[in-house]
């Protein structure tokens, strides 16, 4: 995806955990932060907190998503995906992608990805990888508006 670009439909789940959102849910109101994980992933779950961290001070303020991308398919167990999800705290809801119908909407090929969406629904920011957690703060802070926290 690139800049500006529009945030696709939330279709083509496996499976929702944690309920279910649309992209009718998601524009309007507030920015919405999507991140990609998946189970086999370390540098995803060592990120965890951190994405939690900012669900929970921007909870009111902020839409999360999670979007769990399988990299092989022993990633596609969905027990193995909510055990992984309760371990790590991951109560916003769970696009589970399965089949990759939003990892090929989003034209996404990493995880951890993030993806910071304004109100509008335009893409803001995007980074990969389990590092840069200050960078991705410091533009979904200037998405909401805020002065950095940290």
């Amino acid at each position: 995806m690139k800049l500006r670009e529009q945030l696709p439909e939330l279709q083509g789940a496996t499976k929702w955990l944690n309920g279910q959102v649309s992209k009718k849910d998601l524009v309007g109101e507030k920015p919405t932060l999507i991140h990609f994980w998946s189970v086999s992933c370390h540098l995803c779950k060592e990120a965890m907190p951190d994405i939690n961290e900012l669900r929970d001070e921007y909870e009111d303020e902020l839409n999360v998503v999670a979007v769990h991308m399988p990299r092989s398919e022993d990633d596609l167990d969905i027990s193995v995906i909510e055990q992984v999800a309760r371990g790590h705290d991951i109560v916003q809801p769970i696009f589970v992608d399965g089949d990759h119908k939003l990892t090929e909407a989003f034209e996404n090929q990493y995880v951890p990805a993030y993806y910071v969406f304004d109100k509008e629904g335009q893409l803001r920011h995007f980074q990969a990888g389990g590092s840069g957690m200050k960078m991705l703060r410091k533009r979904l802070n200037r998405v909401l508006g805020v002065e950095d926290k940290k």
